[in-house]
């Protein structure tokens, strides 16, 4: 693997966009390939996600996780990918789309639903769950194929969205820790808090003074008021199965 891998990620649900947070943030070259209509815009209401005790609507919801990614620095483009190959030579990822286009990287997070066919050029162990197939990876979201990693749904995690949001982000943090990118933990902290003690501050980590805190904690606020102003204009999409009375 390069010392800074190009990083593509198949998927722009919960998982998906976290992963990319992760790799983006620590300044890994990172792109988010994503189908129409992500099934959280199919949610009526999301419930159960921490920090939302009346919950939140899913639409915006995805919305916000989708503005965070690219303020980490990557970059998301709507695709569907049909194929994915890999040079066992170079080590590099291929990815068709269904418009065309072909992508290339190093390393490639699969984070769709659970229906692994645009895999099928590699060579991953598949797991039938049910009506479900899942592909079978290690406890840090790592499959048999050197690149290729899983989050969510698709590794056969439980269909939750918290759950999708943590798995997505132990997968970004191991594609830093297995690229040896410098990582310590995603922490911002009072100035002081590591060069008062005369230590250098950690990778991945930063000090502010606090008028930079107030400055962050101030745009945040406003952030927030910005995003839940006014009613989401979108309504929930219905599944494709079920018919149209109109």
């Amino acid at each position: 693997m390069p010392e800074t891998p190009r990083v593509v990620v198949v998927g722009g649900g919960p998982a998906g966009l976290t992963a990319a947070t992760y790799t983006a943030r620590h300044d890994v070259e990172t792109t988010v390939l994503n189908a129409p209509e992500p099934i959280l815009r199919r949610n009526a209401h999301l419930e159960n996600v921490p920090g939302f005790p009346a919950g939140v609507n899913s639409r915006l919801f995805l919305d916000m996780l989708e503005d965070q990614v690219e303020r980490a620095g990557a970059v998301r483009e709507e695709a569907e990918v049909t194929a994915v190959a890999r040079d066992d030579e170079s080590g590099v990822f291929t990815l068709e789309t269904a418009g065309g286009d072909a992508y290339e990287a190093d390393v490639v997070v699969a984070a769709t639903k659970s229906n692994p066919d645009y895999l099928d050029g590699l060579d991953i162990d598949r797991l039938q769950h049910g009506s479900k197939v899942h592909v079978d990876v290690d406890d840090r979201g790592r499959t048999g194929v050197p690149g290729l990693y899983v989050a969510g749904r698709l590794a056969g995690k439980p269909h939750q969205a918290v759950v999708a949001l943590g798995h997505g982000g132990e997968v970004g943090v191991t594609i830093l820790e297995d690229a040896d990118v410098p990582f310590y933990h995603d922490w911002v902290a009072p100035e002081g808090y590591f060069t008062g003690r005369g230590r250098d501050v950690p990778p991945g980590c930063e000090e502010i003074d606090e008028g930079e805190r107030r400055e962050r904690e101030a745009e945040s606020r406003e952030v927030m008021r910005e995003y839940f102003a006014e009613p989401h204009p979108e309504e929930p999409t219905q599944h494709p199965s079920v018919e149209d009375d109109d």
